[in-house]
């Protein structure tokens, strides 16, 4: 069994792009990214300000030497490391990384904590039972 996340794109911004992330085929938050570049087209990326690519992640979690905790880390992203998905209200929280929270505007999310702490536990949980995290981005 797997613990498929699905991440579907949907307001575009010159700053930012949000989405609805979904865990298990069950809406589970908003997320928030830099300015999507689109990679996987040939776009160019700009350090620290582009979304990551569409495409399929494996997903761990594991301790992020700059957070200094356990996390979840995306994998295998063309041309990034260190992808987390954490808390974060703004564009510039994001730094390459996937924002998650329960409530949303342009270039914003809100009530991050909340959102994170709910879907680090289903991960957790997905871990325990030694299922596979993948993370889908679409659009």
């Amino acid at each position: 069994m797997a613990l498929i996340l699905l991440l579907r794109r949907d307001i575009f911004t010159d700053r930012s792009v949000t989405g609805q992330l979904s865990a298990g085929g069950a809406f589970e938050c908003y997320t928030l990214e830099d300015t999507d570049r689109r990679l996987e087209a040939g776009g160019a990326k700009i350090k620290d300000r582009t979304a990551i690519p569409r495409g399929t992640y494996p997903v761990v979690l594991d301790f992020s030497p700059r957070f200094q905790v356990v996390m979840p880390h995306v994998l295998d992203v063309p041309g990034f490391s260190g992808v987390r998905i954490h808390s974060g209200n703004r564009p510039e929280d994001t730094e390459g990384c996937i924002l998650v929270g329960r409530t949303r505007a342009a270039d914003l999310v809100g009530e991050s904590r909340a959102a994170y702490n709910a879907l680090y536990a289903k991960l957790l949980a997905a871990q325990g039972r030694q299922e596979a995290i993948t993370l889908e981005v679409l659009q």
